[in-house]
């Protein structure tokens, strides 16, 4: 990990402000979590927004760093959406300004993102798509439900084992504004925050 990343991880530990009722709503997930780790099998979790262009990135993006700092083998981390459009540039910016190794690999209207908590990883691939596309699981996996249009609109999910409502606000509400950087910086902040404390409670 490099140093800019280590240095946002250790903030985001100090700070630590995961309410008891945003635990409660964790809960389910890590018990998912550990169960796969209990019984020494994959851990395959499915971020799923509306348009796969915000939030369900930036949960993939710190589950796997989180399951990574905290030594969680085993752990594979997707996204999706009800809608195909694009991974939003400010989330790409938000995360490089947070310490994340960000390369474009393919220039379209839906690009093609290479994202790197550590030097020596396999890059997170970053683009946005339907969360049943074939690039994500099919099977043996769980559904997180990161917003809660997606929550109400995908009651099913073939081939999820489990399905998790785990909402966000969008940050999409800034865009346009001055603030939009804050906005950006404190949901994505937010996220980590949840996602490092899910995977600091699984014991192995």
């Amino acid at each position: 990990m490099n140093k800019a990343l280590k240095n946002t991880v250790e903030e985001i530990q100090k700070i630590n402000t995961v309410s008891n009722q945003r635990k409660t709503i964790l809960q389910p997930l890590i018990d998912y979590i550990q169960g796969k780790v209990n019984s020494k099998k994959p851990v395959n979790l499915n971020f799923i927004c509306t348009h796969n262009s915000r939030r369900s990135h930036l949960s993939q993006v710190w589950a796997q760093t989180s399951a990574s700092f905290y030594n969680i083998d085993n752990v594979h981390c997707y996204s999706g959406g009800t809608q195909e459009t694009a991974l939003f540039p400010k989330v790409a910016e938000t995360l490089e300004n947070q310490g994340l190794q960000i390369l474009k690999i393919a220039d379209s209207i839906n690009p093609i993102y290479a994202i790197k908590f550590d030097e020596n990883c396999l890059p997170i691939i970053g683009f946005s798509k339907k969360y049943n596309d074939a690039f994500n699981p099919i099977s043996n996996f769980a559904a997180i439900l990161t917003c809660s249009q997606a929550d109400e609109g995908c009651p099913f999910i073939s081939g999820a084992e489990k399905r998790i409502p785990i909402t966000y606000e969008d940050p999409k509400i800034s865009d346009g504004t001055t603030n939009q950087t804050e906005v950006y910086q404190q949901r994505s902040t937010e996220i980590a925050t949840e996602m490092m404390y899910i995977f600091s409670q699984i014991t192995k």
